[in-house]
């Protein structure tokens, strides 16, 4: 990844070791745009939230800023009076070095609950953090705000408007509590595109919900994640209309939806990437509430680990969603085997299980009911996932 240069221009990324991380590895990065740029976000759900979440919520309502700087290795959550004056002092520490308003500065945090900031090595590493920004700095960037991920992820799209080009490059970092609702992740965007924020917090808020809020990895969702995206304006292309909104929309979508599927695809322990697919139901979100149910089954989950054609636990998870749905109209698909053919299996275990092998592959629900549909990302669930999660804080 270090090999590919990948960036966007007005904005320049480093990453450093503050010593946050036991083992040395980068833990803290920064990004900065050389211009004040419109600014918006998406926050978790869940309802402990850590002093980034809150102290972002708030300075994101005036739409506009110019830095983010990042922590891993230390989640600063339920942290107390502590946590929020050390989430401010990190702001205040890449603001005076930056030499911009304090307000202007956002921050996020990732990593262990409970314990306190070790804020003394950040006020320590930001001044070398700053000097080695660089529009080259996006690999050390992402690097530096991974925990359990086993690689960097980034991605870059190009798009085109009245003949001039803009840029959206975005880096995330996410490998375990994932789920819908905004996954458990961060993720930061820059575009040299000029949008009014209502139009890109709207776009924002869609992208997000066809990427991160379609993922899940184990069903759970942290208190500090978020999307970030702040667009500059410097290459001098406008989306100023809906034809133009929607030229960028796409090319957003394009980059959220690759960084989520690479965080499916990095998954705590995951040997396989999974689309669920789901269509034939009365209405979208019908087929939105059984792809959730059948991506988020542990049993499910287990059996793809063990390369188990067992569609009884996808049939049985989709007739526990909630929905109103006829059995004996039911067909299920691994890729283009036909496993379950109104509702009865047609045997064809041996052709399910090649497929089964595969890093990637779909599983296809058809309720045959209606024109709704919908899709959600899975992975298996190893052994290696427990292993991980058992010791995460040892």
């Amino acid at each position: 990844m270090k090999d590919e240069i990948i960036t966007c221009p007005g904005f320049k990324f480093s990453g450093c070791a503050s010593g946050l991380k036991k083992n040395r590895e980068m833990d803290l990065g920064i990004i900065f745009s050389e211009k004040e740029a419109n600014t918006a976000g998406v926050f978790t759900r869940n309802r402990i939230q850590a002093a980034c979440v809150i102290l972002d919520r708030e300075r994101i309502k005036a739409g506009r800023g110019r830095a983010i700087i990042v922590n891993s290795g230390n989640a600063n959550c339920c942290t107390g009076p502590r946590g929020m004056s050390d989430a401010k002092a990190m702001t205040r520490f890449a603001a005076s070095g930056l030499e911009i308003p304090e307000e202007l500065v956002f921050n996020a945090s990732t990593g262990v609950i409970g314990e306190p900031l070790p804020i003394e090595k950040i006020e320590k590493a930001v001044p070398g953090l700053i000097q080695s920004l660089s529009g080259r700095g996006l690999p050390d960037f992402a690097e530096a705000i991974m925990t359990t991920d086993t690689f960097p992820k980034i991605s870059t799209g190009k798009g085109e408007i009245d003949g001039k080009t803009f840029t959206v490059t975005g880096a995330a970092k996410g490998s375990g509590m994932i789920r819908p609702d905004m996954a458990t992740m961060l993720c930061f965007v820059c575009t040299d595109i000029e949008i009014k924020h209502s139009a890109l917090k709207a776009s924002l808020s869609k992208a997000v919900d066809g990427s991160f809020n379609r993922i899940t990895v184990d069903g759970d969702t942290s208190t500090n994640d978020m999307a970030i995206i702040m667009a500059n304006g410097i290459s001098g292309v406008r989306a100023e209309n809906r034809e133009s909104e929607k030229v960028f929309q796409k090319v957003l979508e394009r980059v959220l939806e690759d960084l989520a599927r690479t965080i499916v695809k990095d998954g705590e322990g995951a040997t396989k990437l999974v689309e669920v697919n789901v269509l034939g139901a009365a209405s979208d979100r019908d087929a939105r509430r059984i792809a959730d149910t059948v991506a988020g089954s542990n049993l499910v989950k287990t059996a793809l680990f063990g390369e188990d054609a067992n569609w009884g636990r996808i049939i049985a998870a989709a007739g526990r969603s909630g929905v109103e749905i006829d059995s004996e109209k039911i067909d299920i698909f691994f890729n283009d085997v036909w496993m379950v053919k109104n509702g009865v299996g047609c045997g064809h275990d041996a052709e399910a299980e090649k497929i089964l092998k595969m890093p990637e592959f779909e599983i296809r629900i058809d309720l045959n009911k209606g024109d709704g549909k919908s899709s959600v990302l899975t992975c298996d669930f190893s052994v290696d996932y427990v292993k991980i999660n058992a010791d995460y804080r040892t």
